[in-house]
This record gives C-alpha cells, structure tokens and sequence, in this order.
C-alpha cells in the first residue's frame, strides 16, 4: 500500500458566533492507496475491503489443471485437492468418498430424507437448494448446451456430460442378469427394474403395466393420436421417435439378425424375436369371432379387420377392395407383371411367394382338405371352398354379355375370354383357333377318334 500525504486547508465553525476561522498548516491527513483498484481509503479495513470485491469480481488465482479462476487463494488450494485425487471422506451409508469434508455433508442431506426444497411449478422436493436451482432451469425451457456430435440441447451442463458418454461407445456398466451393458449408470438402474417383474405404472386407457414411468409417458403418445416423427424414407409417422429409429433399420438393408431355424433374416432384434414365436408352435392369441389362433398379438390385430367387414385399401388398377394394406401391398404384385418365383418343378412362374408356397402343396400330393360332401380331397384350402360352391347349387356370378351363370369366379372368368374375341390356342393337328386351351384339348378329341 503506497502512503500519500496531502496539505488540507481545514475551515472550522465557531460553535460560539458566525465568525469563521481558518487555520493553515494543520498535520497532514493521511490517505491509503488500494493496490487493486487504485482507490484511496482513510483506513486500512476499507482497503481489505475494496481489495476483497475486486477480486472476487476478477478472479485473479486460476487452476492450472482446468483453468476455473477463483477470487481469494484459499479457494484454489481447496479446489487442488480435486485434481489430486485424494478423497479422504468417506459416507458410512453408502460408501462414497469426498474430497472435502463439506461436501460429505451436503451428500449427508440426500440419506436423511429430508427435501425441503420444493418446485412451485411441479411441486417436486429437493434437499439442495441447489439442485431446485438446477431444476428450475428445465421448466425455463431455455437449453443453451448443445450436444456437438447429434445437436441435442439440455438445459443444464451435467446433462449434456452424461449424454456424451453415449456417443464414446464406452459401455462399463453390466446386468447381471441378462449381460447387457449400458454407457451410464443410471440407465442400468433403470433397466434392473425390468427384471423385477414389478409393474406400477398403469396406462388408464388400455390397462397396460409399466415397469417405469417413463416408458407408460411414451405409451401415452400412442393413444394421443399425435404423431410428429416422420419416416424421410418412406413418409410413415410414429408417435415416438425411438419407434423411428428402430423403424429406419428397416430402410437400411442390413439384416444382422438371423433366425437359426430358418436362416431369415431381421433389421432388428424384436422382430427375430417375434418371429422366433412362429417356430415355437405356441399361439396365445386367439380371434373370438371365428377361434383362429394366433403367435403374436399384432397378427390377431391384423386378422380382425377382416370380421369388421372395413375395407379401406383399394387397387387404383382394377377397384378391388381389402382390409389390410400389406394385402393390397401383395395384390399389386398381380398387376405389375412380374413373375420372379419359379417353381422348380414345373416352371410356373410366380409374383408373390406366397402363391408359390401355395402352388408347391400341388406337387407334394399332399391333400389334407376333405370335402364332407362327396370326400374329395384337395391340396388348399381355397380349393376346397371353390369347391364347396358346387353343392350349394348356387351361381350368383353373371356374365354381362350373355347372362349366364357360374358358381366360381374363376369360371366366369375363362368364359369371358370367349366374348373376348381372342383366340390363342391353335390346334396342332388342323391349325383351328380356340379362346380357350380347354376347348383345344376337347376338339383334339375328334382327330384322335
């Protein structure tokens, strides 16, 4: 501190009358000079003072190691400890260990039990108030820390530290259980509840369980109706982005799940899993209208649509109608002409596999469909119900040229090739022309006899 003498002309009051007197050449007043600031002060407290809110504002003593200034010296040392990685205080509760003996008391407060802290926004508790500081920045909804490799925002600098263990694809934290490894500590903790087998979280609009809580609030979005995620690829929206995500594999092309039974293969896990229930022969799902069982639940789901008589798919090339998508999805095979499945036995060529699978029974002789009529047997079962149209006598299906009736589509069908006009089968033994290869094979006939 530098001294600085000043000579004051110091007028004083006569206490007694108005008459002024000056006296000249009084002792000096002296004044101290604030190194910090550069101010003058009368005493030497004032300056300690002054010297303090300086450099508490400047912070003029930085760590070393990661650059956080502080305002006194006192606080850096206590900071090094940190970097040494000495922690002498341990909790007799749950074994943590503490660099200082402070913040072993503040972790004191979380076993305690005692949350005095409250949100006046969701009435959550807290025992920091620090942490009801940290907290309230999430209902601000301002996030100023941006996540450089997916551009994610949080709201508080902690979160963003633990999201950033995803992205390293270090994964330390195990299950017991089932082996899985997570990047964080905290999503193993989430998933041990799985394994609990304890549900209390309950949807109120479809009754399903949850094990936790954050999963029933995803649940919930599906009953919304909302659905803001949307697939680039091929326009479809989901109501979570997760769902998404999974979905996107699929658009991928890999298929790293395989099926050892059947060697089909999945863009994801689920789906082999699901699948898996084909070869188990188990179905658990049952359709109450009609008693077919079922593997998986999203099958049953698919099949009910067919009861409720709702046909909301229509082909743009021929009008026909059907309650399923992935039916019309198939159906349209039929009118784009190609025919990439062939049957290794006799050539046939097909659009769907499916129609092959169908075609195959054929050749294996195989005849498990009976008619209960006349004992006929039969390789499918829409054979069987083609068939049956013969016994009830009934033809409901009217050719428009000439009126006449038929039992079976596919009858009117080939009948319709006549009024056509077009004749592609041509007799090998005279040439004649015929419309249809039946009629060829009949007049064959004739030159036989």
């Amino acid at each position: 501190m530098d001294v600085v003498k000043e000579e004051l002309d110091v007028k004083l009051e006569c206490e007694v009358g108005p008459r002024i007197m000056e006296v000249v050449n009084e002792e000096p007043e002296v004044k101290l000079q604030c190194e910090v600031s550069g101010k003058f002060f009368l005493g030497e407290n004032e300056i300690i003072q002054d010297a303090v809110s300086v450099s508490a504002a400047t912070k003029l003593f930085r760590c070393l190691e990661c650059g956080k200034a502080f305002p006194f010296k006192k606080n850096l040392i206590r900071h090094a400890i940190v970097h040494s990685g000495v922690k002498e205080f341990k909790c007799e509760v749950c074994g943590k260990m503490f660099n200082h003996k402070g913040h072993l008391t503040q972790h004191l407060v979380h076993h305690s039990g005692v949350k005095n802290f409250k949100c006046d926004e969701c009435s959550k508790l807290f025992s920091k108030k620090k942490h009801l500081t940290q907290h309230l920045l999430i209902h601000s909804r301002v996030k100023n820390f941006r996540c450089v490799e997916c551009g994610k925002l949080f709201s508080l600098k902690g979160n963003l530290t633990k999201h950033l263990v995803i992205h390293s694809g270090v994964k330390n934290f195990k299950c017991d259980d089932c082996g899985k490894l997570f990047a964080r500590k905290s999503e193993l903790t989430q998933h041990l509840v799985n394994h609990t087998g304890v549900k209390n979280f309950k949807c109120d609009e479809c009754g399903k369980l949850f094990a936790q809580k954050r999963y029933l609030t995803q649940h919930l979005l599906i009953h919304s109706g909302v659905k803001n995620f949307k697939c680039d690829e091929c326009g479809k929206v989901f109501a979570q982005k997760d769902v998404l995500n999974q979905h996107l594999f699929i658009h991928s092309g890999v298929k790293n799940f395989k099926c050892d039974e059947c060697g089909k293969l999945f863009a994801q896990k689920r789906g082999l899993i699901k699948h898996l229930l084909v070869h188990s022969g188990m179905k658990n799902f049952q359709c109450d209208e009609c008693g077919k069982l079922f593997t998986q639940k999203d099958h049953l789901i698919q099949h009910l649509l067919i009861h409720s008589q709702v046909k909301t798919f229509k082909c743009d090339e021929c009008g026909k109608q059907f309650t399923q998508k992935r039916i019309l999805t198939k159906h349209l095979l039929i009118h784009s002409g190609v025919k990439n499945l062939k049957c290794d036995e006799c050539g046939k060529l097909f659009a769907r596999k499916d129609s092959l699978i169908q075609h195959m029974l054929i050749h294996s002789g195989v005849k498990n469909f009976k008619c209960d009529e006349c004992g006929k047997l039969f390789t499918q079962k829409h054979g069987l119900t083609q068939h049956l149209l013969v016994h009830s006598g009934v033809k409901n299906l009217q050719c428009d040229e000439c009126g006449k009736l038929f039992l079976r589509k596919s009858e009117l069908t080939q009948h319709l090739v006549i009024h056509s006009g077009m004749k592609n089968f041509r007799c090998s033994k005279c040439g004649k022309l015929f419309a249809r290869k039946k009629d060829v094979t009949k007049h064959l006939l004739i030159h036989s006899e």
